[in-house]
Formats: structure tokens, sequence, C-alpha cells
């Protein structure tokens, strides 16, 4: 007789998105951090790691931006089905296609990592905030090239404002909420078909 492995319960991918400079990779990386000291399966998946690796050819036209997250919400997606946290760090300027990604997961946490343009600029270590302002470089995300802000998504961090610290402790509380919410529904909705 085969024994089958059990289906993972599908975890949640928590999608950082924002400017560059707004601190979604700072906050990624010590979120990863923090969720495997407590033991639990994370992978992060960063958007200029996954252009490099998964994405390369692709430019910066609305097309391929929108490719290159469609590509990171499918891995995403098969981690996450396979009980893989999943913590994505992406700027991910156009809502359709975050939108698109949040369709692929059972559960998807939107979290707008949030900081004004000012901030972000100085923030900037490789000057390319500077760049971009004198014309250098085009199709630069939030000064030649629109960021959409997301609409209602879970979180919203505001980086000036807060410490990576207590982003961390938001985003647990935002996991926390969304999944007694969903699993509240899914109890209701079984009950309501064993009658």
């Amino acid at each position: 007789m085969t024994n089958l492995a059990p289906t993972p319960t599908p975890a949640p991918v928590i999608w950082l998105t924002g400017l560059s400079g707004a601190g979604k990779t700072t906050i990624a990386d010590a979120l990863t951090t923090h969720l495997r000291a407590k033991g639990i399966l994370v992978e992060w998946l960063d958007g200029d790691e996954i252009r490099t690796h998964l994405s390369k050819g692709l430019g910066f036209s609305r097309d391929d931006r929108n490719t290159n997250v469609l590509r990171i919400g499918y891995v995403a997606s098969l981690l996450a089905r396979n009980g893989v946290t999943v913590v994505v760090s992406a700027i991910s300027p156009y809502r359709e296609s975050r939108d698109a990604a949040r369709k692929m997961v059972a559960h998807f946490l939107e979290v707008h990592v949030s900081a004004p343009l000012t901030v972000c600029a100085e923030r900037d270590v490789k000057g390319l905030y500077k760049r971009a302002f004198a014309g250098e470089i085009e199709g630069f995300t939030g000064v030649s090239d629109p960021y959409e802000s997301p609409l209602n998504a879970e979180l919203v961090i505001e980086t000036a404002a807060v410490t990576v610290t207590t982003a961390i402790h938001c985003i647990e509380q935002t996991l926390r909420d969304h999944f007694s919410t969903h699993e509240a529904s899914a109890a209701s909705t079984a009950t309501k078909g064993a009658q």
C-alpha cells in the first residue's frame, strides 16, 4: 500500500510593493529572517533577482514589467500551494499585474510600502533618482513612469514614520487577521455544505 504525503496547507504570499527606495528590500530581508527564526518555511522572491535569473532580456515597457510581475506571481503560487510562505519585494508598479498575481494564490497580502518621493530619493545611494530627475534614465518609476498605488491593500506601511520592527509586527498582525477571517469563512461554507 502506498502512503501518500498529506496535501500541504496553502501558505500566504506577502507582496511588498512600492517605489524604489521605499524600504521593500529592508523589510523583506528582516521579515524573512524573522519568520525563519520562528521555524516557518519561507522563501523571499526579490524583483531584481527575478529579473536577473528568470526575466533576463525583459525591458521596462509596461508589457515587460507586467510580464515580470506575472512570472514572480506564478513562482510564488507554486511555492505557496506547497506550504511555503512567500515574501515578494518588487516595485510592481501597475495594478493590473498585481491583481492578476493576487488571483493566482489562495492567501495574498498586498503590502504597500510607502514613502514620499523625496525620502526615496534621499535614500538612493546609487544616484538613480538624481539621474532620473535629470532625464538621464527613461521610464523610471515615480519620476517618468507611473506608480499605481494599491486601492485596497491589506496593509500600508509608511516607512518614514515606523521602524522595521514595527513594520514586521504589523505584517504579522495582518496575517493573523487575514487567516482567521479566511478560516472562519471556510468553516461556515463547509458547515452549510453539510446541511
